[in-house]
């Protein structure tokens, strides 16, 4: 049975798109590693399918070279990317790894080609000259959520931690379900014991802070930011004015400071209503905008997680370490079981594959947590 990992499922990264941006930037770090890199003389990239048709609106071509530079998504200064990619186009220049500089055009060396290739509708090859002689060529496909997938290798990329075997191994719903007949446990149980085979509790422990605080601090942003989102389009921020709207006159200087006056709030239906949309379109506006947000489990769908967790920490009384703890696991879970079952690429399965994948994991986290 596959062994997919929460932290699989949740990954923090840069929008706008988990398969289109997060998947070709890794898929670059993933070839430079196939081949000795510092023998590069020239490269190119060609972009198949559904990577092709919307790379420039997803900013595929931006993630090759940010990925081909060697920056990682997870590190990386947001707010710098623009002067990044400036500097490559300026001086037809690309720094491989930062260590080393080739000529390199976006316009010419960057294809987009009006095919598909068989496996998946979002494929990509990097073709490398290399000063001995030769030429290294391989293919990728952006499997969804951030999962790359070799040519002919139709599996994720390895965790770089040790793998051990799952104590309940799972493949689909009906062995989730056995085991709570079997062993009378809860899903919660089962889960945490799976994540503590690669990890241990105080690992988990920080990766969840990790996970909810970038989350948390991703819907601060998204809700003090106002003017145009990138694009042809012109499209006007909205979760600025509708925050503002909502909390008032009321008092705060950090993010954590903000949820306290949000918990100070009107709890009619109408209003909680208004903050839990306002939250998930401000992770959306940080996503469209090349933001850092946490794939969950796309970057498309990524708001709507953050914003169930906010809602239960804000308008009900689970809102504890452990109950965010939770929330994660089970969602992770569910995920998962859509990864392994169908899909969470919108390119192979259209948008329900994201959002509605991404509803069900919310859904399952705040049921867990209420006592569901």
């Amino acid at each position: 049975m596959e062994q997919i990992s929460t932290f699989d499922i949740f990954k923090i990264g840069v929008g706008p798109s988990s398969s289109h941006t997060m998947g070709p930037w890794l898929a670059a770090q993933i070839f430079l590693k196939s081949c000795d890199w510092t023998l590069i003389e020239s490269i190119q990239i060609k972009l198949f399918g559904s990577l092709s048709k919307t790379g420039k609106g997803h900013g595929t071509d931006i993630a090759v070279m940010l990925g081909l530079e060697g920056y990682d998504v997870k590190t990386i200064d947001v707010n710098e990317i623009d002067n990044y990619i400036a500097m490559i186009t300026k001086d037809h220049k690309i720094n491989i790894n930062q260590k080393l500089q080739i000529t390199f055009n976006p316009l010419k060396d960057i294809e987009f080609l009006n095919e598909k290739l068989p496996a998946h509708p979002n494929a990509l090859t990097f073709i490398a000259k290399l000063t001995d002689g030769t030429c290294r060529e391989e293919t990728y496909y952006s499997v969804g959520g951030g999962f790359v997938s070799p040519e002919n290798e139709h599996k994720t990329e390895e965790k770089a931690i040790s793998k051990k075997a799952f104590p309940f191994p799972i493949q689909s719903e009906a062995d989730i379900l056995g085991y709570i007949k079997e062993k009378e446990i809860g899903i919660y149980d089962i889960v945490y014991q799976n994540e503590l085979a690669w990890r241990s509790e105080s690992e988990i422990d920080a990766e969840i802070h990790e996970l909810w605080t970038t989350m948390k601090n991703c819907i601060y942003r998204g809700c003090h930011k106002d003017g145009l989102l990138p694009g042809a389009l012109m499209v006007t921020r909205r979760a600025h004015s509708i925050s503002s709207n909502l909390i008032g006159d009321k008092e705060y200087s950090n993010t954590d400071e903000w949820i306290e006056a949000i918990k100070s709030c009107d709890h009619s239906f109408t209003n909680v209503t208004k903050w839990v949309s306002c939250f998930a379109l401000s992770v959306n506006e940080e996503n469209a905008s090349f933001g850092r947000v946490v794939t969950a489990p796309t970057n498309g769908a990524a708001g709507v997680i953050p914003a169930v967790i906010m809602y239960m920490l804000c308008f009900t009384d689970k809102n504890k370490f452990q109950d965010i703890k939770e929330f994660i696991l089970i969602a992770g879970e569910i995920g998962s079981l859509f990864k392994k079952g169908s899909t969470i690429s919108a390119a192979m399965g259209g948008c329900q594959a994201e959002i509605g994948v991404s509803s069900a994991m919310a859904a399952a986290g705040i049921t867990q947590c209420l006592g569901g």
